[in-house]
């Protein structure tokens, strides 16, 4: 959707590069920032296009002898595309009220830098005015250039692996089997949905609450199955609330694109095809298609992980082989401040893993991140290093998982002592509400957070922000995953 938006406004030339990070354009939350470029068959390596300032130049006679072989039938308009490449990559800080961008805000201005789609790179050169003005609002803008600089060099690298595949085998066949790949997976979706019984299925989930109030938010579905085709609609969710677990229609498609994804007993490529027999209704206005001023970045890491619950419950009552819910949070934790060894800036963020749900024939597995979310774990040592903490514990969560014929998984506990004065931000859930069972299985417990002081223990709210000093620990312990089965239940 980023890339559609990105066309939408500007027409992309060689050596063109646009930015966008806006959630109402295609986007996620702002902290996740977009690139994406036309790959014209004139580019033929990362480094070496027009105006790229390094790599050598292919002679002009080389390049019209390379375009004539790639090109094994006339493009159908003159200086056409051939493909478009983009990339998304998650800044650790993007400007706003919180290091680490991810805080509580009721409006998005509050949560950091929008960028609409721009040009951050003309025709092979950086467009440095743009650079410049992202550098200005942004923590760490040294860290954020390197990165920025980073995704355009993914970008190069896409360029030129596509045009290395057309220059082996043509334009029309690399095209033609692009084209193959969408279909398959469309295929193997529709095989998938017409070996499910018709009917009509519905459920609904909450999020504790959207960090200003404490009313939990409703998340609820209805999917039609019907042959070879799926409706999935959303009407009846919350009306989009004051803090910033809002989801833009993009994260709710992505989310149904997942579980569906899901649902196929097979490897399959990832592309649109899945989605090509689902149709996909998200009422405006509401917490799953926000509309701006909404805050969001909580959308896209907490709601988007609660739609994938509800949505997966409905589908179990299709007999759709599906776990458990699973720990349902990323338990996004952000610490930022100015590190005492250095005099710099720091902004840390992580996302902590926790229990995954049960499965029908197994348990579920411990320690790890499920669903929306694509996070590793961050070593001790690696965090030691680059950071002003002190990892005191991290470990299982024994007993967090739910019982069942097959346990859920266990969450973990991670605990970080803090070697100078910071902001610590948690953005979470599931510390109300506990991810459920199936079959006659038992819910995983609920997470908690907790800032320990020379004052005692101070439990933090599923979306908190607090000041603390140098010697403080703060403890995240994640949710465990659902149980499955009622019978012969292990413990």
């Amino acid at each position: 959707m980023s890339v559609r938006a990105a066309l939408d406004l500007i027409d992309l030339g060689p050596g063109d590069i646009v930015v966008l990070n806006d959630p109402y354009a295609g986007g996620t939350h702002l902290p996740d920032v977009t690139m994406v470029a036309a790959v014209y068959s004139g580019q033929w390596a990362a480094g070496s296009g027009q105006n790229s300032g390094s790599g050598n130049r292919k002679s002009s006679g080389e390049n019209q002898r390379r375009e004539k072989k790639m090109n094994n039938r006339p493009l159908p308009t003159a200086h056409r595309p051939l493909f478009y490449v983009a990339n998304r990559a998650h800044h650790a800080d993007i400007g706003g009220a919180t290091p680490g961008s991810m805080g509580r805000a009721d409006e998005i201005y509050q949560e950091g830098l929008r960028i609409p789609p721009v040009r951050l790179m003309i025709g092979g050169e950086v467009n440095q005015d743009v650079m410049r003005l992202i550098s200005a609002n942004v923590r760490m803008a040294e860290e954020r250039e390197g990165d920025l600089t980073a995704q355009l060099g993914a970008i190069r690298t896409g360029q030129a692996r596509l045009l290395e595949m057309v220059e082996r085998y043509g334009f029309k066949e690399a095209d033609l089997y692009a084209t193959h790949l969408v279909n398959y997976t469309a295929e193997m979706m529709r095989r998938r949905l017409s070996e499910l019984p018709d009917g009509v299925y519905e459920a609904e989930d909450f999020l504790d609450d959207d960090g200003y109030s404490d009313d939990a938010v409703r998340i609820k579905v209805r999917v039609t199955i019907k042959g070879e085709r799926a409706t999935v609609d959303f009407t009846g969710s919350a009306p989009q609330v004051r803090g910033p677990v809002n989801a833009v229609e993009a994260i709710t498609v992505s989310a149904v694109y997942y579980v569906f994804r899901c649902l196929i007993p097979a490897d399959v490529p990832a592309s649109w095809g899945i989605l090509d027999p689902v149709r996909v209704i998200v009422p405006e206005g509401s917490v799953v298609n926000a509309r701006p001023p909404a805050a969001v970045a909580g959308g896209n890491v907490e709601t988007s992980q609660r739609i994938v619950d509800t949505l997966m419950l409905a589908l179990s009552k299709s007999g759709a082989q599906v776990p458990a819910a699973s720990q349902g949070t990323m338990n996004n934790l952000t610490i930022g401040g100015v590190d005492s060894r250095t005099d710099r800036e720091f902004a840390y963020y992580e996302t902590v893993s926790g229990g995954m749900g049960a499965r029908p024939t197994m348990d579920g597995i411990s320690g790890i991140h499920t669903h929306m979310t694509n996070s590793l774990n961050t070593p001790a040592e690696a965090m030691e290093y680059a950071y002003p903490f002190r990892v005191r514990r991290y470990s299982l969560r024994h007993g967090s998982g739910g019982r069942g014929r097959f346990r859920g998984g266990d969450g973990i506990v991670r605990e970080i002592e803090l070697l100078t004065d910071a902001q610590v931000t948690i953005l979470s859930d599931r510390r109300k509400t506990r991810p459920y069972g199936l079959s006659g299985g038992e819910a995983g417990a609920a997470g908690r957070t907790v800032l320990i002081s020379s004052q005692g223990e101070l439990e933090m709210k599923s979306k908190d922000s607090v000041h603390a000093h140098a010697g403080d620990l703060i403890r995240v312990e994640t949710p465990g995953g659902g149980g499955f089965g009622g019978e012969e239940v292990k413990g």
